[in-house]
């Protein structure tokens, strides 16, 4: 039997972990077992275990891709508004809090997908989700203090970390309470998006 290329097993290590962001932001990390995973990689079971320890060690690799991913997208974002932090800060409310990203968590940011999941599966889970979290406040940080600059003002580090603090946890929490009435009440859900986004760009 041919021995498999290191080409190869990047590629398989790639699929399962691809099939777990997907499961694992749908489903929640306890919702969805390696069998069904691998089913979805296109991969045997006993194939797993070539590539991470244990489903933990998978839930890892998720949340340090899936926010590498996401961090990646913010900083296009800065990049398309060289001149305007302002603007910045509003076209990321503009595309993280829709209904599109409410109803596609199987595609969109960890830090609302998994951000139950971070706080119930311990310390290990909790510090790659910290580690994203903080790519996402450095730059929102960023941001704010150059729209003050920009705007002739000149905020602390402190006061313009607390504006990031409270605006990233303003749209992770539109998203979630969103979604947690999304087929029972969708006008609420809309709602709720609408008066959140709203005031996240009056900030």
């Amino acid at each position: 039997m041919p021995r498999i290329t290191q080409e190869q097993k990047k590629l398989n290590r790639e699929k399962i972990v691809r099939a777990a962001s997907e499961g694992f932001r749908s489903h929640g990390v306890d919702g969805i077992g390696i069998q069904e995973l691998m089913k979805t990689a296109g991969m045997t079971n006993g194939g797993f275990y070539n590539h991470f320890s244990s489903k933990e060690d998978l839930e890892l690799e998720v949340y340090r891709q899936g926010f590498t991913d996401s961090l990646a997208a913010l900083a296009e974002i800065r990049e398309a508004h060289p001149r305007s932090a302002q603007a910045a800060l509003q076209d990321m409310v503009d595309r993280y809090v829709t209904a599109a990203h409410r109803d596609h968590p199987e595609t969109g940011c960890p830090s609302a997908a998994l951000a139950v999941d971070a706080g119930r599966h311990g310390a290990p889970a909790q510090a790659e989700y910290r580690r994203g979290l903080e790519g996402y406040l450095s730059s929102i940080t960023e941001m704010v203090l150059d729209r003050a600059r920009q705007a002739g003002t000149e905020p602390t580090a402190a006061e313009a970390r607390e504006q990031a603090l409270a605006m990233f946890s303003q749209m992770v929490g539109a998203l979630i309470v969103s979604r947690a009435v999304a087929e029972a009440d969708p006008a609420l859900a809309d709602e709720i998006l609408t008066a959140n986004r709203k005031r996240l760009r009056r900030r």
